[in-house]
């Protein structure tokens, strides 16, 4: 029964109530030690401090350069563009609507890998110059934003 449900023996216990007296066994000084840089509150060394020497992630060499200026564009194929009804206007808010992509990065880029069949207007930051030439053939309208 619901009512009857208990942990498994050993899977619970109690937390340590520290400075209540010598019998407890935490009495005093918590089980701290006297003194030193563990006993103080705050007291200790951040991640990766090895006592002084090099750390770990300094001693590793390091490669490559990472371009903190790099714009990340979402990449949608015209291809998938085909969900779509004819007439339609694409705007990287009805991409995230329908879910297509999930979420906006530095903007949305259009690509052309699949086959468009649909006359749609289409608004994006970046196109591919095959993906403006399949959006034409189509019959379609690119924009960009």
């Amino acid at each position: 029964m619901l009512s009857n449900l208990k942990p498994v023996p050993g899977a619970r216990h109690s937390k340590k109530r520290l400075g209540r007296g010598p019998g407890s066994g935490t009495g005093k000084t918590s089980g701290k030690g006297n003194k030193g840089q563990w006993a103080r509150s705050g007291g200790g060394v951040r991640p990766g401090f090895e006592g002084g020497q090099i750390p770990f992630f300094q001693r590793i060499p390091k490669r490559g350069f990472n371009n903190y200026t790099r714009k990340e564009y979402a990449i949608v194929n015209t291809g998938d563009l085909n969900l779509f009804e004819d007439g339609s206007v694409i705007t990287p808010e009805l991409l995230l609507q329908t879910k297509m992509i999930s979420k906006i990065l530095s903007g949305v880029k259009i690509l052309a890998f699949g086959t468009l069949e649909k006359k749609l207007t289409v608004k994006a930051n970046k196109f591919s110059d095959s993906a403006i030439e399949a959006i034409t053939a189509a019959g379609g309208t690119i924009e960009v934003i």
